[in-house]
């Protein structure tokens, strides 16, 4: 693996938002939930979809914190259009396991 330069990192704009609303995602090829997810004042509320169906129901993720990409460009999934990238580690079966704060910490923060 290359390594890149401190500068590069800060390029990707990763902050914590806290998920406000949670549904499956109608006509998605593999299951998915759409997201609604408050970063805070100065960036808003996002949309994303995630392929979390296996370890978190919608029920539970409203309220709780993730962390994602906000500055890539909108990518369209199928007929939802998904603005920022919530992030995730594979567990053993290839399932996602999400990122996430272990105590609350202000919506809008940025990973350093």
């Amino acid at each position: 693996m290359a390594t890149i330069a401190y500068e590069d990192f800060e390029r990707v704009d990763i902050r914590v938002g806290t998920i406000i609303e949670a549904a499956p995602l109608e006509g998605a090829r593999k299951p998915a939930y759409r997201l609604l997810i408050d970063f805070g004042e100065a960036i808003g509320t996002k949309k994303s979809s995630a392929q979390i169906t296996v370890h978190y129901t919608p029920q539970e993720l409203v309220g709780r914190q993730v962390a994602a990409v906000v500055n890539f460009p909108p990518r369209q999934i199928g007929k939802f259009m998904s603005e920022v990238l919530t992030l995730g580690f594979p567990a053993a079966d290839g399932s996602v396991v999400l990122i996430a704060p272990t105590k609350p910490v202000p919506n809008g923060g940025k990973l350093f």
